[in-house]
């Protein structure tokens, strides 16, 4: 997401998320987020509501196919991304210039609700692949005979350099004065 307008707006779903697919596969889904803000009027001493915002929004690639499984409509939602002007022509030839979320983050907002939180199936794949990779052994964490049982002329690990065996955590050299 490049840094040009970005916001976050609250609102709710006014439909079910629209998820399609280009003609390269690539998954994007539509929704429209309806916000109303509420100001509170001193001479009613009550909150009254605002004129709804009705915003656009869409979101690609896995995450969209994230959003239709997981939104619905009504659900309160809090969507961050990059606004967005587009202009268009009606059929009766009227110019028009409309306002659209890119979305890049979009969740359920937890004011008035709880969700519960899964990896979606691509995610707990990545998961387990770099988990497969973090438990493989390395050849040399990986010894089959122990360091006494190398020869006594190798220089190394021999008994000639260290009889005992014993491996010492203690710095060799003093540490240095600065």
């Amino acid at each position: 997401m490049s840094m040009d307008t970005s916001i976050t707006v609250t609102g709710n779903l006014t439909a079910d998320p629209e998820l399609r697919f280009t003609t390269a596969g690539t998954a994007v889904v539509n929704f429209t987020i309806a916000s109303t803000p509420k100001a509170f009027d001193n001479e009613r001493n009550a909150w009254v509501d605002g004129e709804t915002l009705f915003l656009r929004a869409h979101l690609w690639r896995g995450a969209a196919e994230n959003a239709a499984g997981s939104l619905t409509k009504g659900m309160r939602v809090i969507a961050t991304g990059e606004l967005k002007s587009r202009s268009y022509e009606t059929k009766t030839g009227e110019k028009r210039t409309v306002l659209e979320l890119e979305v890049e983050e979009i969740g359920p907002s937890l004011r008035y609700a709880a969700a519960a939180v899964h990896s979606s199936s691509r995610a707990a794949a990545d998961a387990a692949e770099e988990e497969r990779h973090s438990e493989e052994i390395h050849p040399v964490d990986h010894f089959s005979i122990s360091a006494r049982g190398y020869t006594g002329d190798d220089l190394w690990f021999g008994m000639d350099a260290n009889p005992a065996g014993r491996i010492s955590t203690r710095s060799q050299d003093p540490e240095p004065a600065y």
